[in-house]
């Protein structure tokens, strides 16, 4: 798919002798979109300031029309090494109130730069709102994931306030009956020492996106219509569906990670369709034993792959030392592994036939733009329910239904890559990336959000 987004494709329009002040959260999946949005609002003439942690800090010299202040998040080394999202996420609501109040306060008196129109942050940094109101100006909230989650994540909270957690194991197969098509085992908790952290972020989140002053979504309408329409009559906020965000320019890189560019030229080398792309995102975490059924399955489907083993995919491991013995004679070549992989890319590429995915938004949403069915190997959180919006609703991927084991992986694999089902998935993502490129270009549901975004942004 071209990149599309009228008014953002032209030449870059005067400024519009406005600011906006984003402040993304320090994780992949929402360090990108963030940039994207900037990059988007860039285009339509606000001048853009960057608040961001140290923690995971961008790479300024990729965004030069920027201006970046860094902040202190008061993270100790050990603290931003866990693994445990939650935690992190519990400390730096704490840590960074004062920082970002005196950034942003510095950044309003400053006659200088062009006066702020609002602030657009992070869903998950909740204590902005009170920051934000405390200088009365509008805060904007980004939600990096899709409607289907955040109101999978309000009727999570609403369960847990009522004492309805946790789901017993025999009722986890069992319909969830106020959000369907899930079922109860793609609630999107997240694994955490302490819970109640998780929800005290999760009640924040939902609250202060409540008195906001809108919601700008990384998905589109055409997408979404129903869960947009349900959204509304629980927040009673202007919302401005305008995704995907990737699409509105070329491909660039706000990567974390050095990308392998090697996988490109191998992929060259393959037949159109023939390749299965794995990726589980910036974040998922096996043990040995599952990370060895995933490479044998692999290896016996026959089928050419790319693979992503990032350093810590394997817990315990640094990186390749926990294949499985026998595994690299097995796959003869016919395989190709690689730390890390430009993948808009990858999944643009003629060769990549299927990609068995984690299903975070970000990943899912790009798999659909290029029409690349899926594998669904969900961890946690939202990507439950991505899952089975794919599996089940859209039908553009199989669901392993949390079954890593070799012979389930292999005949995915096969399915997707070489049988009818998989064509008939092929076709529906197909069809899937045309309305998304329909709602990106003059008068789609995404170019009118767009337009109304700004309109919005400018009566600040």
């Amino acid at each position: 798919m071209e990149n599309v987004g009228g008014k953002c494709n032209g030449a870059m329009q005067q400024r519009a002798g406005r600011r906006v002040v984003l402040f993304p959260v320090p994780l992949q999946g929402h360090i990108s979109p963030m940039l994207q949005l900037a990059n988007i609002l860039y285009s339509r003439g606000f001048s853009i300031t960057i608040i961001h942690t140290c923690f995971n800090s961008p790479n300024y010299s990729k965004h030069t029309n920027f201006t970046f202040h860094s902040i202190p998040d008061g993270l100790l080394e050990s603290e931003a090494s866990t693994a445990d999202i939650t935690a992190v996420l519990t400390l730096l609501n704490a840590n960074c109130v004062t920082p970002f109040r005196d950034c942003l306060a510095k950044l309003l008196s400053d006659s200088s730069e062009e006066p702020v129109a609002c602030v657009i942050t992070d869903a998950i940094w909740h204590f902005t709102q009170a920051v934000a109101d405390s200088f009365k100006l509008p805060r904007i909230v980004l939600r990096t994931s899709n409607v289907s989650s955040f109101l999978a994540f309000g009727s999570l909270l609403l369960m847990q306030e009522k004492g309805y957690l946790p789901i017993q194991e025999s009722r986890l197969e069992a319909p969830w009956t106020d959000r369907p098509p899930l079922k109860f085992k793609d609630i999107p908790a997240i694994n955490t020492r302490n819970p109640e952290d998780f929800y005290r972020v999760l009640s924040g989140m939902l609250k202060e996106t409540k008195v906001s002053s809108g919601l700008i979504w990384n998905s589109l309408e055409d997408l979404e219509q129903s869960e947009l329409i349900s959204f509304g009559q629980d927040f009673p906020i202007p919302v401005f569906p305008i995704g995907p965000l990737h699409k509105y320019f070329p491909a660039s890189s706000s990567s974390l990670v050095t990308q392998d560019q090697s996988c490109l030229s191998w992929l060259n080398t393959q037949a159109p369709r023939s390749v299965l792309y794995a990726s589980f995102g910036s974040l998922a975490a096996f043990d040995g034993s599952q990370f060895a059924e995933i490479a044998w399955g692999l290896a016996n489907s026959k089928q050419p792959f790319l693979w992503v083993v990032r350093p810590g995919l394997v817990r315990g491991s640094e990186w390749l030392e926990a294949l499985p013995s026998g595994f690299l004679e097995a796959i003869n070549g016919r395989g190709h592994i690689v730390k890390w992989a430009p993948q808009q890319e990858v999944l643009s590429h003629p060769a990549t036939g299927g990609f068995c995915s984690h299903n975070g938004w970000n990943s899912t949403l790009e798999s659909i733009c290029e029409g690349v069915p899926m594998i669904c190997l969900p961890n946690f959180g939202d990507q439950l329910v991505n899952a089975r919006y794919v599996s089940h609703v859209w039908k553009i991927g199989i669901h392993l239904e949390n079954r890593l084991e070799r012979g389930e992986i292999e005949k995915a694999i096969r399915r997707l890559l070489l049988g009818t089902e998989g064509k008939e998935m092929r076709d529906r993502i197909m069809n899937m990336k045309e309305k998304v490129y329909l709602s990106l270009r003059h008068g789609g549901s995404s170019y009118q959000a767009l337009d109304s975004l700004i309109s919005h942004i400018s009566l600040f």
